[in-house]
């Protein structure tokens, strides 16, 4: 029986979640075209000759996704730079959705995040001499645990004097955005060929390794075994059972004899360190041309931390759905410059692709108002829950 309902609940997400998708395209296409004075222009004779207003609302919206679809996963070379784009916002969701799965949410992913690429750059550049065996581990690790750290701090706070997660993730972002400012304004840390805050170049030692021809490299394959532990953890660990318990009543979990406090700390650690390796993954991953990672700058991790929270929404906070949400948004971020290029749609139509997926995903009573066969199923299963009831009073 529980088996059934949770199948059914597990469909009922899978439907909602891929709506979503499908009403986010949906309404950024009518964007588009509202958007294109050119397509408009046809609008004013619409009555007259709707073909050709309907035809170029067509070619402007085919054009435009057909130009994001070629960027993104027309070549082997540019599948790679989806599976590049996704790396950082699989292992940074995974930090949001591990905190969620425990009733926390932690937006201070943004914050773990920096001082992940701050500790990792830091360490790339600074130490010379070191194999690579070595370097990129010790790059890799005291990343993460920076990031832990960071998280830890705010689990710790929590656990301890009740302070809500995300006042102090918040808080947290701020202090990590300073710090890393102010490091980039001192001589050891920027490049001495250059007078503005930027980074030496990292060591090549402290590069993750990748296929000759594209930028598939090897921050994508950990982020994918970050995911298959947080699975293992989740699913088949005491300690992911806690956490999940803790996630859907705290009290009574420590009724059953679970320190919350302790879980609390812990997953906001683990939680961090996810975010961390997001960002040490970003500043040691090679770009192209250059084969070399991108120089620490004060803006390296863009929104990472805040796209993770998407990642994490889309995905529902499951590893294996993190990991399809990181390689689709991976794909809108790898695919965008196309079509701006191509079809001279603006870059940030993806970025309201991305607002309104979690939009939709965020209100599923409202994507399944808007399709009458969910409404009809919900309402089908509230008149089964209800005969039950009554069944079972009488």
């Amino acid at each position: 029986m529980s088996s059934t309902r949770s199948d059914r609940a597990w469909l009922r997400n899978g439907l909602v979640t891929f709506f979503s998708l499908v009403l986010a395209f949906l309404v950024a296409a009518v964007v588009m075209v509202l958007s294109d004075a050119e397509v408009m222009g046809r609008y004013s004779y619409f009555f007259a000759r709707p073909g050709d207003a309907l035809q170029a609302s067509w070619d402007k919206v085919a054009g435009a996704y057909g130009a994001l679809f070629q960027g993104a996963l027309g070549s082997f070379t540019n599948i790679t730079h989806t599976t590049a784009e996704a790396a950082p916002l699989i292992a940074a969701g995974l930090g949001v959705a591990i905190a969620f799965r425990a009733g926390l949410f932690n937006i201070g992913a943004q914050g773990q995040a920096l001082m992940g690429a701050l500790v990792g750059a830091f360490l790339g550049f600074s130490i010379k001499g070191l194999p690579l065996v070595l370097h990129l581990p010790l790059v890799l690790l005291l990343g993460i645990v920076s990031g832990a750290l960071w998280g830890g701090v705010v689990g710790i706070l929590k656990a301890k004097t009740g302070a809500h997660e995300v006042i102090l993730t918040i808080m947290m972002n701020y202090i990590a955005a300073i710090l890393l400012a102010y490091l980039m304004d001192q001589r050891f840390m920027q490049d001495p060929r250059r007078n503005d805050p930027i980074a030496p170049v990292l060591e090549w030692t402290a590069t993750l390794p990748r296929l000759e021809g594209g930028r598939l490299h090897l921050g994508f394959f950990l982020a994918l075994l970050a995911a298959v532990g947080c699975w293992w953890l989740l699913e088949r660990t005491a300690f992911g059972l806690r956490l999940q318990a803790v996630g859907l009543n705290p009290h009574a979990a420590a009724t059953a004899g679970t320190s919350v406090s302790r879980v609390t700390a812990v997953t906001m650690a683990l939680a961090g360190g996810l975010a961390g390796l997001g960002g040490v993954i970003i500043v040691t991953a090679p770009e192209v041309l250059t084969s070399f990672p991108p120089q620490l700058t004060g803006t390296i991790v863009g929104v990472l931390g805040f796209d993770a929270i998407t990642v994490a929404l889309l995905g529902r906070s499951r590893p294996l759905g993190v990991v399809f949400a990181g390689l689709l948004f991976g794909a809108l971020k790898a695919g965008r410059r196309t079509m701006e290029s191509v079809a001279g749609t603006p870059a940030q139509l993806t970025d309201l692709i991305q607002a309104l997926i979690v939009l939709f995903v965020a209100a599923p009573a409202f994507v399944a108002w808007l399709l009458p066969f969910l409404r009809q199923r919900r309402d089908t299963r509230n008149r089964r829950a209800a005969r039950i009831s009554k069944e079972a009073q009488a």
